[in-house]
């Protein structure tokens, strides 16, 4: 792949062993309004200043953290993902009507989903 523009940070997910726990914490600590369901959703812009990435909370059998982060091509990043030593955890996956995601590990095993959009 090319050099060009940094690759931005589109979206997050905040995995719990404990969603009710996890979204008390994130309610409380940061005012955030927190959705109901599986996918707990957490709008963007959430009444801050800045315009912040939107993102949700779900619960896991891990606890943790997940960068959304946009690439160009999915494919080409799943295999230079490789090539610097992280590994593959997903296959793409076309979400109807919005972005093709993948899902990757860092080399020390932090979660990661490319975004073509």
């Amino acid at each position: 792949m090319a050099k060009d523009w940094a690759r931005p940070v589109v979206y997050f997910e905040i995995e719990a062993l404990d969603a009710d726990l996890l979204e008390n914490f994130y309610r409380e600590m940061f005012s955030w309004d927190i959705g109901e369901g599986f996918i707990r959703q957490i709008p963007a812009g959430i009444g801050g200043p800045e315009n912040g990435i939107g993102g949700h909370m779900r619960q896991s059998d891990r606890s943790g953290v997940t960068l959304f982060i946009q690439v160009k091509d999915v494919e080409a990043s799943r295999a230079m993902a490789v090539e610097l030593g992280g590994s593959l955890t997903s296959e793409p996956f076309q979400i109807p009507g919005r972005a093709l995601i993948a899902g990757i590990k860092d080399p020390e095993g932090n979660p990661i989903t490319l975004v073509q959009q």
